[in-house]
């Protein structure tokens, strides 16, 4: 008997079309996709922490190989990129939400539609793909699933935040206000409604799965209505 429980058949398949050999490893790639609720000894977070610093350099040195611009606007272009919401995009793009392993409450709860999780899952396999086969192959297999990312717009619109803000100063209002109206559900499922107003115009109020997304969406729509 194998001293490490074998990845699903599926799974394995679903790594393989991804253009990646589990290198014999397959106890880290089961850590990869193993999420906390489900009580296993290793789960993925060590491997996101990892992930996520390997997918930051591979689209740093991408950005600065493909774009002439300044240091601001490439930071603003590598958060976008690299943010937990769009690696969440690449996840369901790719298929991976059936490939997790959740707990039963974390499934009942919706974990595997969870920005937050289907986020560090990806890149838990990007830090699983650099133990195995170094960074020149996690980089190409990074190009490959963020090529469409890479060739939109991601990152060029201002901030809704600096955009809400700017408006402000403009029209001789005080700055903005946020404050969490509200935060629900579970530890791996959080929900938070953030209320942003300035002073003399208005209030909006927005849900996220996380403050900073939900700020994001509460100055998203208080630009569209009083803006």
């Amino acid at each position: 008997m194998s001293a490490h429980p074998a990845l699903a058949a599926e799974t394995q398949a679903f790594i393989e079309a991804l253009g990646i050999d589990a290198g014999g490893n397959e106890a880290l790639w089961l850590e990869a996709l193993t999420h906390g609720s489900t009580g296993a000894a290793r789960d993925y977070e060590r491997l996101e922490f990892l992930g996520d610093r390997v997918l930051a350099l591979a689209i740093a040195e991408w950005l600065y190989e493909s774009e002439n611009a300044p240091e601001g606007k490439l930071s603003q272009r590598l958060n976008a990129l690299v943010s937990r919401r769009m690696c969440a995009n690449i996840a369901r793009e790719i298929g991976l939400p059936p490939h997790i392993k959740l707990g039963p409450q974390a499934l009942a709860d919706g974990g595997t539609d969870s920005d937050n999780i289907l986020g560090d899952v990806m890149e838990a396999l990007l830090g699983a793909s650099f133990l195995t086969h170094g960074f020149e192959s996690t980089r190409a297999l990074v190009r490959r699933l963020w090529a469409s990312a890479m060739s939109g717009a991601a990152g060029t619109a201002k901030h809704p935040k600096s955009a809400l803000q700017e408006w402000a100063a403009g029209n001789r209002r005080k700055t903005p206000e946020y404050r969490v109206v509200e935060r629900s559900g579970p530890d791996h499922a959080l929900r938070f409604t953030v209320a942003v107003s300035v002073k003399g115009v208005g209030e909006v109020q927005e849900t996220g799965p996380s403050k900073a997304e939900a700020e994001r969406l509460a100055a998203k729509a208080f630009m569209e209505k009083y803006g």
